[in-house]
């Protein structure tokens, strides 16, 4: 028995030493998560893979975020605006990472998918670490739609509408059983300027069918929100500020207005609005979410205002990471494992999006 018990340990002390980064990350969040909810968790080995993902992102994420750091610094014509704080595990908010992993996991969001769930390190200079936020890409907004929606639409149909395309509407009415359309691409390869968009929902009754329709006011008024450097000058109306050859411009910006109107649209019609959700269906990990995103929004204002407040002009981007009200931290978490030995999980996931991208996807 005394025998069988050494034999355990030294297994589990094996086992721990040839963990992986990306394992010993998930066996960290799952502790801290333990320690914060005062409840022991459980994930299953879809749940666990998902959670190494998020390690394996957040990591490109980071080291991506401190080379830049480093060199808006160096660009910086007052350095009392430097950020000192460096993107690293060593100043990362473990408690409030872990929460948002452990809810993401369970409801299934993959930070390798694409757009599926962005994470997002705000500088919370009070405390010295970072925030890790998570944000919902449009793609993840579409699962999560499908996933808790009161009753799941057969197919959804996204369409751009463009200057030489032909699109007639048909509202459900006294002639119409249902909400329909025509839609006809006349010229696919040169198909002018964009007018406008919608979104089909389907459903097996199609009198249940929606019909949902943006005119390009309504998507300007949402891009007015976003970034410029993906929007683009014509959406937002404003231009950018860049560092050329050592000096401070200011000029255009192409975006990619045609991807952004098209995740725009469909961030619009898998909405609540279009999609409502089942009540019976919402589960802890949604209510976290949802309450993370409203503090998230709220974030972004404050944030704004502080840039808007400062009267010394600052060599930073709007879309850097800006501070966020104070994290319920005293210290950052300084156990997170080394992250360099990774390269062949690496092999294996999407390519890491950058971490200034996702509000606006």
């Amino acid at each position: 028995m005394e025998n069988q018990t050494e034999s355990k340990q030294t297994a589990n002390v094996q086992n721990t030493l040839i963990a992986t980064p990306s394992q010993r990350f998930t066996n960290l969040v799952i502790s801290e998560f333990g320690l914060s909810t005062a409840a022991p968790i459980q994930l299953n080995d879809k749940q666990k893979r998902l959670m190494q993902g998020y390690f394996i992102i957040i990591d490109r994420v980071l080291k991506d975020a401190e080379v830049k750091r480093i060199a808006r610094n160096e660009n910086n014509s007052d350095h009392r605006y430097d950020n000192t704080i460096p993107y690293d595990w060593e100043h990362v908010n473990m408690r409030d990472l872990a929460l948002d992993a452990v809810h993401a996991a369970r409801m299934g969001l993959d930070m390798q998918e694409e757009a599926h769930l962005y994470p997002i390190p705000y500088a919370n200079k009070k405390k010295g670490c970072y925030d890790i936020t998570f944000m919902t890409g449009y793609a993840g907004k579409q699962y999560k739609a499908t996933k808790y929606a009161l009753k799941p639409p057969k197919a959804v149909t996204i369409e751009v509408v463009y200057s030489t395309d032909t699109f007639k509407p048909y509202k459900k009415s006294r002639t119409n059983s249902c909400d329909t359309y025509d839609f006809e691409i006349t010229d696919p390869f040169a198909r002018g300027e964009i007018v406008g968009g919608f979104g089909y929902i389907e459903y097996e009754n199609p009198a249940e069918n929606e019909l949902v329709i943006m005119s390009l006011d309504d998507i300007k008024k949402r891009a007015q929100k976003g970034s410029t450097e993906f929007w683009g000058t014509k959406m937002t109306g404003k231009q950018v500020t860049t560092w050329e050859n050592g000096k401070k411009v200011t000029k255009d910006a192409d975006g990619w207005s045609d991807e952004m109107v098209r995740k725009t649209i469909v961030r619009e019609v898998y909405s609540k609005k279009h999609i409502p959700i089942d009540p019976a269906k919402l589960d802890d990990d949604y209510q976290h979410f949802a309450e993370r995103e409203v503090e998230y929004a709220q974030a972004e204002i404050d944030a704004e205002a502080a840039d808007n407040a400062n009267t010394t002009p600052i060599d930073i981007p709007r879309t850097l990471p800006q501070e966020l009200p104070e994290a319920p931290i005293e210290q950052p978490m300084t156990t997170i494992p080394e992250a360099e030995a990774i390269p062949q999980e690496l092999q294996t996931g999407e390519t890491a999006p950058s971490a200034y991208e996702a509000p606006d996807f």
